[in-house]
């Protein structure tokens, strides 16, 4: 997809009879000073947007990283962007075009025109500055052939910009990849025609303005489409900003009314084909049926001849005043009629997706055209979205699905989100271990009863091992092919060292790497395979610590024999004292003498191994990762997980912002700073909606 920026082409002019060749280099000068005082008003309005957004899988609210693009359109920081950038952001951090970042929150969005709105928060700059704003242009005048700029951040990289000409000014898509352009359940090509253009763009340029050679915006780029790139056109992704800006939200109405193009045998010259009318919907109400030729809405004639022509008539619907009377003019039979519709709100086409942790599910609420599409007579009912494949909702009997419908819990009704919660809630309330309960739930056309235990799993600590002999030492097999290439006699078997772990038993009696064990107190080790090294340590395992081994072992072709102390075996990964922390998303544990030899840690070193990070938590955004050993938080040692958790407590109890690790990642020392909004109560760590 990749193309080099157009030059302009050298021309011909004729001038009273004389050409005159405009030389390359004097038309590329030309283009270029064009572009350059485009970019120089857009540019420094132009950000860079990390998200961390949520969605619903495996029973959970997944958080997931990625980046797009916006302009700042408004000088107290508030940026235009698209709904798949920021729609659903959890966490929003702008990087300004000098390189520094500002965190940001969502105003609001719109699944539907693909638009969202979020606004800088200044107090967490570290410059002050006037921040520079980009102004729309009017994108109804651009004709196929202009001029454009794409300006945004590709891959998450910096600020950059491809130039391109407009090659379709209402592009729309076809019918058979309309679905691939659902947001939420929305149609976003009901709503859009898009402006086309070759103007390079990758992922990350969402978001990202489509500007003229004015520096004016006209157009927000969303789409790629083979080597063309989509825009949503400048006037609608303003006109949608400014009601979110003024309101936080976008008011639309709904009549009912599901509309396509004239059919090609039709005779009439103007008018849409009503294909259907939604049950029960203000337009079923006002008597209009399915093959009305619908020929004015509210005074606006209508002229429907192809595809698109659709979002104009959509925009005109869902633009007029929610509760308003408007008269519509109908053919029905050959005769015109007029009939008065009252519109009533829309609603979205989904409910947003809860997390219920005590159930290992994630469920929503269902939306008026849910219920309509699945044949319910009301909204009621919680649907189910996601589900713990090995959770306690996929072991029921019968298992919860995703698309099942709960309308009852312990024969407590539930009609919508808040009364799932109440009885969660209630339910669990005071108890250590997993409590059954009666669910009552639809799936398709059958009403079905099954018992779902719900709660915390009980807490286990980790079972104490007694202690038992520990040879110090790492060993390989004795195969026939090493033997072979060692020179050994035919038929020898045993054990190489191929690690000796310093001042322990094995070390102080004296054993070495490529010692070769042959026989364990006058017994031969009968060893050739890798599975069969295992079974030996377990066999010496069997003894208790301190007892004394005899050892004849080969080294350097010359055979000894050695007496070796067995240590007390060390604490292994899985009994260890571990500690989670649900709100930095990471888990610490102690370390273990296996740690320190495999990381290859000092012996004095003292430090907490991190044990996991969630992808796209918190600290997985400062860039901790799993097996770094943390050597102090905020200047404090953390020799152990207790430290750790006393510590990351302290923070929170603190609200501070931010929090500094000091860990060791190989041979190598890190400052990693973990950055969170617990002390504004912001959009990251609010788990309030998340628990049931």
């Amino acid at each position: 997809m990749l193309k080099n920026m157009r030059m302009l082409r050298a021309g011909i002019l004729a001038l009273a009879g004389l050409a005159v060749t405009v030389l390359p280099a004097v038309a590329a000068d030309a283009g270029r000073k064009e572009v350059e005082k485009a970019v120089s008003k857009v540019y420094p309005a132009l950000v860079r947007i990390f998200v961390v957004t949520t969605e619903p899988g495996n029973g959970r609210l997944n958080r997931q990283a990625a980046s797009g693009s916006g302009a700042i359109i408004s000088p107290d920081g508030y940026i235009v962007t698209n709904h798949h950038v920021a729609g659903k952001a959890e966490r929003l951090i702008c990087r300004m075009p000098d390189g520094e970042e500002v965190d940001a929150k969502l105003v609001g969005t719109d699944p539907l025109a693909d638009i969202a709105v979020i606004k800088l928060d200044m107090s967490t700059a570290k410059t002050k500055r006037k921040l520079a704003v980009a102004e729309f242009g009017d994108s109804d005048k651009l004709q196929v052939g202009d001029v454009v700029l794409a300006m945004g951040c590709p891959g998450g990289i910096s600020q950059s910009v491809t130039r391109g000409i407009v090659s379709n000014a209402a592009m729309i898509m076809p019918r058979h990849m309309a679905a691939a352009f659902r947001l939420d359940g929305e149609d976003t090509g009901s709503l859009v025609r898009w402006i086309a253009h070759d103007a390079v763009i990758f992922g990350g340029n969402s978001g990202g303005p489509l500007v003229n050679l004015k520096g004016e915006i006209i157009g927000v780029n969303e789409i790629g489409v083979a080597n063309l790139s989509g825009a949503i056109p400048g006037n609608l992704a303003k006109s949608i900003a400014m009601q979110i800006i003024a309101s936080g939200h976008v008011d639309r109405s709904w009549t009912g009314i599901e509309g396509q193009p004239r059919p090609k045998s039709c005779a009439l010259n103007s008018g849409m084909l009503v294909s259907g009318v939604i049950e029960s919907s203000p337009a079923e109400k006002a008597g209009i049926r399915a093959g009305d030729y619908l020929l004015s809405f509210d005074g606006e004639p209508l002229n429907c001849r192809i595809a698109e022509d659709m979002p104009p008539f959509n925009r005109l619907v869902l633009g007029t005043p929610i509760g308003k009377t408007v008269t519509t003019r109908l053919l029905r039979d050959g005769k015109e009629l007029e009939l008065g519709l009252a519109t009533v709100a829309r609603e979205p086409a989904e409910g947003k997706d809860v997390e219920f942790k005590d159930w290992g599910m994630t469920a929503r609420e269902i939306t008026r055209m849910e219920a309509l599409e699945l044949h319910r007579p009301t909204q009621d009912g919680v649907m189910v979205t996601s589900i713990s494949g090995g959770g306690t909702c996929g072991l029921a009997k019968p298992a919860l699905l995703p698309g099942d419908i709960i309308t009852a819990v312990d024969g407590k009704t539930v009609k919508r989100m808040v009364d799932l919660k109440a009885v969660t809630k209630k339910t669990v309330a005071g108890k250590t271990d997993r409590v059954p309960v009666l669910v009552a739930m639809d799936r398709d056309t059958v009403s079905l009863l099954t018992v779902v235990r719900i709660g915390k799993d009980p807490k286990q600590d980790p079972p104490k091992s007694p202690k038992r002999a520990w040879f110090p030492v790492r060993l390989q097999p004795i195969t026939e092919e090493i033997a072979t290439a060692l020179s050994l006699p035919e038929g020898t078997k045993g054990l190489r060292v191929t690690y000796v772990v310093p001042r322990r038993g094995a070390d102080k009696a004296g054993v070495k790497v490529g010692d070769l064990l042959l026989k364990l107190d006058g017994e031969r080790i009968l060893i050739s395979q890798p599975e069969e090294v295992s079974q030996f340590l377990a066999t010496i395992r069997q003894y208790d610590p301190g007892t004394e081994l005899k050892f004849d072992i080969l080294r350097g072709g010359k055979s000894s024999s050695l007496k070796v102390l067995l240590d007390s075996a060390e604490t292994d990964a899985a009994s260890v004292k571990r500690s989670k922390d649900k709100d930095f998303e990471m888990g610490v544990r102690d370390m273990t003498f296996d740690d320190r030899v495999d990381l290859q840690l000092p012996e004095k070193l003292e430090g907490t191994l991190i044990d996991y990070v969630t992808s796209a938590g918190l600290a997985s955004m400062a860039q901790l990762a799993g097996g770094d050993v943390i050597l102090s938080i905020n200047g404090t040692p953390t020799p152990d997980s207790d430290t750790v958790e006393r510590l990351m407590k302290e923070a929170k109890a603190k609200k501070m912002r931010h929090i500094v690790f000091f860990v060791r990642r190989g041979i190598h020392t890190l400052f990693l700073e973990l950055e969170s909004d617990l002390e504004t109560n912001g959009n990251v760590i609010d788990t309030k909606e998340n628990k049931a």
